[in-house]
């Protein structure tokens, strides 16, 4: 079942969709009864998140129903207690976390053996409590990281953790250009066919040039499967990363193509919600 589309009860759920490091709603959380980074903080971590000292060690949040690339910004509800000691111990100290995605999505506690082994460090910009007991969140993906290890167990998950610098390219500057060219051209055809991106997302993917930037921007805006999804983020090579992401972004075309042909009476263009966003529930 595609991820943007399945709707959730779970503990940890997305409620809109990622975008880069620029755009933030800031309606996701309220004003009241939030914590929230210093500005000269979060500037800091907008222009400079990838020279940002990641610690060997990091509390680790598994989440279920979505994969978290970095320089993406996403709020999350987290409602099982041991996640929320987690978001407390990330904040009480430098507010990075490990977001990895669960296997199996329905697992409710899940052991070590049941999270991938690659996730994205966050950051924890803005954190507010639900009168339910539980923590609204809004997180920016960092950089890809492997789970080395888990130190701790209880009461939340702590990871020792090796980062994943985005490598130097290791495919020509033409074919490089190329397949960039390729991609953006994909998408837009999408768009034009219906597919539900926001218009400040295309003009992005239009200015962006960074090769794996761009292949998981795109990667979070197609209906991929969980598996898809985290095998986008496995991918540590930019131009193998961006070859991935092209061929579900033309098979998406195409079905664009024919949703377009053949429109069902009372739905969005795409089955979708018609405003584009991910709208889960949790528990």
């Amino acid at each position: 079942m595609p991820i943007r589309d399945r709707a959730t009860t779970d503990a940890e759920s997305v409620e809109s969709g990622g975008e880069l490091l620029t755009v933030t709603d800031k309606k996701t959380i309220e004003p009241a009864e939030q914590t929230s980074i210093p500005d000269s903080e979060q500037t800091e971590t907008k222009t400079d998140a990838q020279t940002r000292k990641v610690p060997d060690t990091i509390p680790l949040l598994p989440v279920r129903d979505v994969v978290i690339y970095p320089f993406m910004i996403l709020p999350l509800f987290i409602g099982r207690e041991k996640s929320v000691r987690a978001v407390d111990e990330s904040l009480s100290r430098d507010r990075l976390i490990l977001l990895v995605a669960q296997r199996d999505a329905e697992k409710e506690d899940p052991e070590a053996d049941e999270i991938h082994a690659v996730g994205t460090v966050a950051m924890i910009m803005r954190m507010l409590k639900m009168p339910d007991g539980r923590v609204k969140v809004l997180v920016q993906g960092l950089s890809r990281a492997r789970v080395v290890g888990i130190e701790r167990r209880e009461p939340y998950f702590e990871a020792r953790i090796a980062e994943v610098p985005e490598p130097d390219l290791a495919t020509s500057a033409v074919e490089v250009e190329a397949l960039t060219r390729s991609v953006k051209e994909l998408v837009s055809k999408g768009v034009a066919l219906g597919k539900q991106i926001s218009s400040d997302v295309v003009v992005i993917i239009n200015n962006l040039e960074h090769p794996g930037r761009l292949a998981d921007l795109v990667a979070s805006h197609l209906d991929l499967k969980m598996e898809q999804a985290q095998e986008v983020l496995e991918l540590f090579d930019p131009t193998q990363r961006l070859k991935r992401v092209s061929e579900p972004a033309e098979q998406g075309t195409r079905g664009a193509r024919g949703a377009a042909s053949n429109p069902e009476p009372g739905s969005g263009r795409d089955g979708q919600d018609p405003s584009g966003s991910i709208t889960c529930e949790s528990s």
